[in-house]
């Protein structure tokens, strides 16, 4: 049974790191609306596993599901579970059979497990493994002092990657998936949704050489940051008829490349409308239920072509984001608010305001 978060007390870890026995967690202990901070065992890292101390994590779109206990929730989440996917810490001790990553190594968590074994797996195609599980979701998380990994699961980091930035390396990889699925070099882009990964979207086109980023949502806070991480044009889509716009944007013809990341029915019929005969579009934002298109008139005659986007290419984009952070990728102003981890009702409620940006809950002083 989980109990009420309380103080820990030490004791010595098989590594001979001096470790609590108890450890304050971010739990759906139960199902329905809301989560607790319990207290739990620090964890055991198992085989080939590593034992992290938390510092950071990222509130995720997932999480705020979670929280709420919508259908999704109650068709995946089988508490009790703690939860957090998005995530950055320091490795305390390590399972038999890791080499590779060593106690007192910096780490950013990759949420998604795969098993290895699969088709997909063994055609380098693990993020879309058929057995994946989710750290967070399907396995406890990460808004915990401590969590138990898989080591392969561990991306090791350089002293020169701030905690913040490390902590939201997770959703940084879909933004940079989705920007790079296809060529954009040289080629026009609208960006549809500018939620967190939207928006860290931009600058990502941006250096890898896009010729035109549009940026297009309905929230004014979310539009303004929207022109700071660097869109050269920003449609605010209540007021706007953004495929008129960006078409007058284009000579005419619409963008080469669609990124959709909100999954709104009506931002996909915008992006769909906006983009050139025989362009391209990326499907990164996920829908809350059916929707309805008009697949003869904007995709089937137009020739354009659909991709579904899911997570991060395993290893791929992980290799892909840690070269643009270091060639001076910034996208810091993403992160509007931080919080420590006693706070995180506030931190969800401001989340379902809408009113901010990318969230983050602090573990470490």
């Amino acid at each position: 049974m989980m109990q009420p978060a309380t103080t820990t007390t030490a004791d010595l870890s098989a590594t001979g790191a001096v470790l609590p026995r108890k450890m304050r967690a971010l739990a759906k202990t139960a199902p329905g609306p809301g989560f607790e901070l319990v207290e739990l065992p620090v964890p055991t890292p198992g085989p080939a596993e590593v034992l992290v101390r938390v510092a950071a994590g990222g509130i995720c779109g997932t999480d705020l599901h979670i929280y709420r206990w919508d259908p999704w929730a109650r068709s995946r989440i089988r508490p009790p579970r703690v939860i957090g996917h998005e995530f950055t810490g320091t490795v305390v001790a390590v399972g038999d059979g890791v080499t590779e990553i060593a106690v007192g190594e910096r780490i950013a968590g990759e949420s998604h497990v795969a098993c290895g074994w699969c088709s997909r797996c063994r055609h380098g195609e693990a993020h879309i493994c058929e057995r994946l599980v989710m750290i967070g979701g399907d396995l406890d998380g990460a808004f915990a002092d401590y969590v138990a990994i898989p080591a392969r699961n561990a991306w090791r980091l350089g002293a020169d990657i701030p905690t913040e930035i490390a902590a939201i390396m997770d959703p940084l990889g879909n933004a940079v998936h989705t920007a790079l699925a296809t060529d954009i070099v040289a080629r026009t882009v609208a960006v549809i949704g500018c939620g967190p990964i939207g928006l860290m979207a931009i600058p990502v086109c941006r250096m890898a050489g896009a010729a035109l980023v549009v940026a297009s949502d309905i929230s004014p806070g979310r539009l303004a940051l929207a022109r700071q991480m660097g869109a050269d044009v920003v449609l605010d889509a209540r007021t706007d008829n953004v495929p008129e716009r960006i078409r007058a944007l284009t000579d005419g013809q619409g963008v080469d490349v669609v990124l959709e990341m909100s999954g709104h029915q009506a931002a996909l019929r915008d992006g769909l409308r906006a983009v050139r005969n025989g362009g391209w579009v990326g499907l990164l934002g996920l829908p809350a239920a059916s929707v309805e298109l008009d697949l003869a008139n904007d995709v089937i005659l137009k020739a354009v072509r659909l991709e579904g986007i899911f997570g991060r290419r395993l290893w791929q984009t992980w290799e892909q984001m840690t070269a643009l952070l270091r060639r001076g990728l910034d996208v810091a102003p993403v992160i509007t608010h931080r919080f420590p981890l006693e706070r995180f009702a506030e931190a969800l409620a401001l989340l379902e305001s809408g009113q901010a940006g990318k969230v983050i809950l602090t573990l470490e002083s």
